[in-house]
């Protein structure tokens, strides 16, 4: 169908849709995209025009009115809790006179995850939703739209249309087909493998680790959970992106996705992190902590998800944003993507220049980092 035939509609937040349509669209691999962890995000009050992400998703319908692509869309009033970088771009634009805010934002907010941001029951009208993108940046005059931590299956999508992509990097472990942890080890250099054993060996010494997940974990574990992720977010990012409630109701209603692993001395809770499970990778998201010991932060965020992730027989662990600590601890570099759309002609040169710039950087950088991976001289590391 071609992109000009097809009409798209704004729609009041993700609450406002079925959640079988939104479903339908998204499909069920990719626990982030879904119905319930967006709208669990608007009904906490984490997401709202008060926080700077206003839920606005474009939505293409069929003949009798049922959602058959969805973009996940916020109008944004800054750039906090996205993970791909445009201050600099904010700068330059209103220096040159413009307003770069809001922009257009379709993204899982707070969530440096890759993964489908066009969503389709229908493949064929992946041109006409990102017309729809462009066409409710233009009419409203944005300065802006971006797609981030699109996945590499998208990527050609936007291509295909002009956007300008972003490289980035992200850190992630592959399971290539491990029994167990002593597996995996055996990959790695023998004293990158005493290295890794010396780490587990400290962080757990004197505490007992327990994976909780579906109706193991009660408002007591959130409770405690909450403590941890307010230390983290507050040093992190200032204030904390989620609400109190957000846990409540990912508690009560995706429970079965949710992996919380927490670590006890004599019986009290001092440290945990939050994970979610997809159809083929766990998704590491939060971290913190009220007792501070060495090497701990690794143990549940890297060694206990790779644990997981090999019992489950899932095939990554996708552990979040940034981190080149995580090389050598088995996890590998990968290029994450970004599209963007800016509508002015001059502008567009200026961010097209420095991101085949920037691309550059990174695909240097990658091949250097390729290169301090803990495995061992032949051992071939499928990229994730």
């Amino acid at each position: 169908m071609p992109a000009a035939s097809v009409t798209a509609r704004i729609a009041d937040g993700v609450s406002s849709i079925l959640p079988g349509d939104w479903d339908a669209c998204a499909g069920d691999r990719n626990p982030f995209v879904s119905h319930a962890f967006l709208s669990i995000l608007e009904r906490s009050g984490s997401v709202s025009p008060r926080t700077g992400w206003q839920s606005l998703p474009i939505v293409i319908e069929d003949g009798q009115g049922v959602p058959a692509a969805i973009a996940p869309a916020y109008a944004k009033s800054h750039s906090q809790g996205e993970y791909v970088f445009d201050h600099g771009w904010a700068d330059a634009w209103e220096q040159a006179g413009g307003q770069y805010y809001p922009k257009l934002q379709i993204a899982v907010p707070f969530t440096p995850v890759p993964g489908p941001r066009l969503l389709l029951r229908d493949g064929a009208l992946a041109p006409g939703l990102i017309a729809g993108i462009e066409a409710v940046t233009d009419q409203n005059r944005l300065s802006s739209a971006h797609v981030t931590f699109l996945d590499d299956a998208q990527l050609p999508l936007f291509e295909a249309a002009g956007w300008l992509l972003r490289a980035g990097t992200q850190f992630h472990w592959a399971n290539e087909g491990y029994g167990d942890f002593d597996e995996f080890l055996g990959a790695l250099a023998s004293r990158k493998r005493k290295a890794i054993r010396k780490e587990r060996a400290a962080a757990v010494e004197g505490l007992s680790i327990r994976h909780l997940t579906g109706s193991e974990i009660d408002e007591a574990h959130w409770d405690v959970f909450w403590t941890f992720y307010q230390d983290t977010g507050s040093r992190k990012w200032g204030r904390p992106y989620l609400t109190r409630e957000f846990f409540t109701l990912l508690g009560r209603e995706m429970a079965d996705k949710v992996l919380l692993i927490l670590a006890y001395r004599d019986g009290r809770p001092i440290a945990g992190a939050l994970n979610l499970i997809g159809a083929d990778t766990l998704y590491g998201r939060y971290w913190g902590c009220t007792e501070e010991v060495p090497f701990l932060h690794f143990e549940l965020c890297y060694y206990q998800a790779i644990d997981a992730a090999i019992a489950r027989g899932l095939s990554r662990v996708e552990a979040g944003a940034q981190g080149e600590h995580k090389l050598a601890r088995g996890y590998a570099p990968v290029t994450t993507w970004s599209a963007h759309y800016l509508p002015d002609p001059g502008f567009r040169r200026a961010v097209a220049d420095y991101l085949e710039r920037e691309r550059e950087s990174v695909a240097q950088e990658q091949e250097y980092l390729g290169e301090l991976t803990p495995f061992r001289r032949g051992t071939q590391v499928a990229e994730p």
